[in-house]
């Protein structure tokens, strides 16, 4: 019995420890351009739904010409997976119109190893015309740091 309120302390104090959010430096490196940018990826809490910045910019946005939302998170000890979709507006550039367009990202972080994979899945618009049509794969590295 003299254990018992060890017991409770651990049972409420483990949800707010897992609710803590999890910071990530990365670095993306194609051809002879390097990029160095933090991700933060907050869980799902009791009053807000999961979120992810990139150099504290929220990746939910939306505006007049483009949304994007993420749409999971999933953290488990070993891996954090998120999900989320961009769609774009019609427009037009250098006098090329290019019709709606969407992104569908999946990023995989391995906690272990320290790497982030992304696939991005493009149809339509100018993503499409300028990067290709289809699914594109990229591999970074990453170090874990400190909320």
């Amino acid at each position: 019995m003299k254990y018992l309120h060890i017991i409770f302390l651990f049972l409420y104090a483990a949800p707010s420890l897992a609710a803590e959010p999890l910071v990530f430096t990365c670095e993306r490196s194609e051809k002879n351009y390097t990029e160095t940018y933090v991700l933060k990826v907050s869980p799902t809490s009791k009053t807000q739904k999961a979120k992810v910045f990139v150099d504290d910019r929220d990746l939910d946005q939306s505006n007049e010409f483009a949304r994007q939302a993420v749409k999971s998170v999933l953290i488990t000890e070993s891996t954090v997976l998120i999900s989320m979709e961009s769609h774009f507006s019609p427009e037009s550039f250098d006098g090329i119109q290019y019709g709606s367009g969407s992104v569908i990202t999946v990023t995989t972080i391995n906690r272990s190893t320290g790497q982030l994979r992304k696939a991005e899945t493009i149809k339509g618009g100018i993503l499409s015309a300028t990067l290709g049509e289809g699914t594109k794969t990229y591999q970074e590295q990453y170090l874990a740091a400190k909320p």
